[in-house]
């Protein structure tokens, strides 16, 4: 009986890891088309930025939206530290984006 009852605990462990793991794969994937259309919003930007000569940088923007998604985390209870690094990365990168944009258009402006 223990035996059974044992297995029947394992089955439904595995049933609940995979139910779980299938709910991980959907928010994966909500998150890459989040950050694919993300994406596509910070290339007008950065379009915008090179056809006006404005530089690809922000920093005073980038210091407001790491102190608004700080105080997200917190209220999301996410360790506002991740947060902070997570979204350092994607800044990193959108600059990258903006500053190839300023280069193919020959945009002047400070880099």
């Amino acid at each position: 009986m223990v035996a059974i009852d044992q297995t029947i605990q394992a089955q439904d462990a595995q049933e609940t890891l995979l139910g779980l793991r299938r709910s991980i794969d959907n928010i994966d994937a909500a998150l890459i088309y989040m950050l694919a259309e993300r994406f596509r919003h910070t290339q007008a930007v950065g379009e915008l930025k090179a056809r006006h000569d404005m530089p690809p940088a922000d920093p005073a923007r980038e210091a407001q939206q790491v102190a608004r998604l700080r105080e997200l985390a917190v209220t999301a209870r996410l360790d506002p530290d991740f947060a902070e690094k997570f979204l350092a990365f994607i800044i990193k990168e959108v600059i990258r984006h903006h500053e190839a944009i300023a280069r193919k258009s020959g945009a002047s402006g400070p880099v």
